[in-house]
């Protein structure tokens, strides 16, 4: 059974740095895209980051230049960067690894909570 663990999210001040990271247990053929969401409470799940299999990444346009999505292919991990965080942006993250070919599959992790104080 695979499962995602995320780590990294907490508590922070405004303007503050945090880094998540996302690594699958169990072995997993290689991901061709993985990508970090976030959901506020009441809100619907929006997607924060995107990185592809040969390295092109996809931002919101309201994190472009703060935040930086990473990964690293030997361990199937995938990494955000967030810098000057926010209040608006305490959310539980998530991610999320999917690949496209056989054999196919799509891995959300469970979430970690990142709350920005003011």
């Amino acid at each position: 059974q695979v499962r995602l663990e995320e780590s990294g999210g907490g508590l922070v001040q405004a303007g503050g740095s945090l880094r998540l990271s996302c690594a699958a247990s169990g072995f997993v053929f290689g991901f061709n895209v993985a990508g970090w969401y976030r959901q506020a409470t009441g809100r619907q799940r929006e997607l924060v980051a995107i990185i592809t299999g040969g390295g092109s990444t996809d931002y919101a346009g309201s994190v472009k230049g703060r935040f930086t999505i990473s990964r690293e292919n030997t361990k199937n991990a995938v990494f955000l960067q967030m810098n000057s965080l926010l209040p608006e942006e305490t959310a539980v993250y998530y991610c999320d690894l999917k690949r496209t070919s056989s054999p196919a599959y799509d891995y959300w992790g469970q979430g970690t909570q990142v709350t920005v104080s003011s």
